[in-house]
C-alpha cells in the first residue's frame, strides 16, 4: 500500500488541542510502519485553518499526490482533514474517483476497508439530513417574511420593494394585471387562453416582455402563497 501523509494546525489549535504538526507526522509514520505501507511523502499546511478546504495549498498537493499515486491520503483526525462533514465527504468522493483511499486515525476510518466505506456512507446520509433541514428552515423563513409582507429577494409581480429594502409595496399597475388574471382564471380559461388574452391587451411582464405559459404560472403560484383575494376586472 502506498500512502500520503496530510499534517495541519492553526495557532488557535495548536494551543488548545496540543497536537503539533510532528505529533501529527509522528503519529502518521507510526501507522505506515504498522501497514507496512510506503509513505510517499507528507504535506503540511502550518497556521491556517480548516474552515475551508479549497484555500490550503498543501491539502489539495496531498489529494493530488495520492490521486497520482492511488495511494490512501493519512490524517491524524478529519478535524486535521477539514471542519465540515460536507467538506469531508466531498475530499472522499473525489479521493474514491481517482481509485485513492482516505484514511483517518482517530476516527479509525479507512476507506480500503468495508466497515470505513460504510462508515462514510453513513456520514453522507447524515450531511444529506443536515442539508434537508436547512432547506426546510430557509423556506419557513421565507414563507413567514412573505406573510408578513417583506420582500424576499426579487419582488414578486404586483409590488415592488419599498425604500427600507424589505417592505412590498403594491405597484398598482401590476396589480391591476393581476385583478385580469384572476378573473380570467376564475372564469375557467385555460393558462395558453390567459396568456394569448394578456398579450392581446397589451399587458406586460414585470420585465416588459410578453406573457408566456411559464411566467404566467409563476406569478399564479405566487399569488396562491401570499392568499391575496382580487376582484373581477
Amino acid at each position: 500500500m502506498r500512502a500520503v501523509g496530510y499534517i495541519r494546525v492553526s495557532t488557535e489549535g495548536q494551543r488548545l488541542e496540543g497536537v503539533s504538526l510532528d505529533a501529527q507526522e509522528a503519529r502518521i509514520w507510526s501507522w505506515a510502519e504498522a501497514m507496512d505501507a510506503e509513505l510517499v511523502d507528507v504535506f503540511r499546511d502550518e497556521g491556517m485553518s480548516g474552515s475551508r478546504a479549497d484555500n490550503r495549498p498543501g491539502l489539495q498537493a496531498a489529494i493530488e499526490a495520492a490521486c497520482a499515486e492511488k495511494a490512501a491520503l493519512v490524517v491524524y483526525s478529519l478535524s486535521r482533514l477539514c471542519r465540515s462533514t460536507r467538506d469531508a465527504i466531498s475530499i472522499s468522493e473525489k479521493l474514491d474517483r481517482c481509485g485513492a483511499d482516505l484514511v483517518s486515525l482517530s476516527e479509525r476510518i479507512d476507506t480500503t476497508s468495508a466497515s470505513g466505506r460504510m462508515i462514510f456512507r453513513m456520514l453522507a446520509v447524515l450531511s444529506e439530513f443536515e442539508r434537508d433541514q436547512i432547506s426546510e428552515r430557509t423556506k419557513a423563513a421565507l414563507a413567514h417574511k412573505r406573510a408578513q409582507g417583506e420582500a424576499t429577494g426579487h419582488a414578486p409581480f404586483g409590488f415592488d420593494v419599498g425604500i427600507d429594502g424589505k417592505t412590498l409595496v403594491p405597484n398598482e399597475q401590476e396589480q391591476r394585471v393581476l385583478r385580469v388574471i384572476a378573473y380570467l382564471d376564475r372564469k375557467g380559461l385555460s393558462q395558453r387562453r390567459i396568456v394569448a388574452a394578456l398579450n392581446s391587451r397589451g399587458l406586460q411582464t414585470k420585465s416588459g416582455g410578453r406573457w408566456t405559459r411559464g411566467s404566467l404560472r409563476s406569478v399564479l403560484r405566487s399569488a396562491s402563497t401570499r392568499g391575496k383575494g382580487t376582484e373581477a376586472a
